[in-house]
């Protein structure tokens, strides 16, 4: 199966490529996350998968779009008119324009399917990705493959501190890196 994978981080796409290779899977990577601030985060970010996918000989798709303005008004969408309502959480925005874009590009690429290293994390909310995959999917005809890698985050996070990855403290949006100062992250409950 064609898939592309798309990618959070380094850290967290170890042990899902991982995975899916020991099944014969051979995917893709996709690097799309404007959600990621500030800026040097955003690079350091991608940068290490750059490195992880090269060292792992394994194709790397990379729409670098820093997109701190496009983040802020998807998440606040009455803030340029003078109104800053939250609307929809940010979490749910965030897997909606990265999945969205995922999706898009399989379909375009050829892909049978696609999946999302956030699905390592026992921090993100696996009900809303699976949610906005499954939209996207539909969208643009292409199947969306789920799997619950979060048995294994601990020991994809080991591999990732013995291969020298940049290992980052936050999920990645600016309100993330306050929560990780204010106070300790609950694990999502789905």
């Amino acid at each position: 199966m064609k898939l592309l994978l798309h990618c959070c981080c380094a850290p967290c796409t170890v042990q899902c490529a991982d995975d899916l290779l020991n099944e014969g899977i051979r995917p893709d990577l996709l690097w799309y996350n404007p959600n990621i601030h500030p800026y040097t985060e955003y690079t350091a970010r991608r940068d290490a998968l750059r490195q992880y996918a090269a060292d792992r000989k394994l194709a790397l798709h990379v729409v670098d779009e820093y997109g701190l303005r496009d983040f802020i008004r998807g998440i606040f969408p009455g803030m340029e008119a003078g109104n800053p309502a939250e609307g929809p959480s940010r979490c749910l925005w965030c897997y909606r324009a990265r999945l969205d874009q995922a999706a898009r590009l399989a379909a375009e690429g050829g892909y049978a399917g696609f999946s999302t290293t956030l699905l390592i994390s026992p921090w993100q909310n696996h009900e809303g990705i699976r949610r906005a995959a499954q939209e996207a999917a539909e969208k643009y005809g292409v199947e969306f493959r789920y799997r619950d890698f979060r048995p294994r985050f601990r020991e994809g996070q080991e591999k990732a501190r013995a291969l020298g990855l940049y290992r980052q403290k936050y999920c990645g949006c600016i309100f993330s890196e306050e929560e990780r100062y204010l106070k300790k992250r609950e694990p999502a409950r789905a």
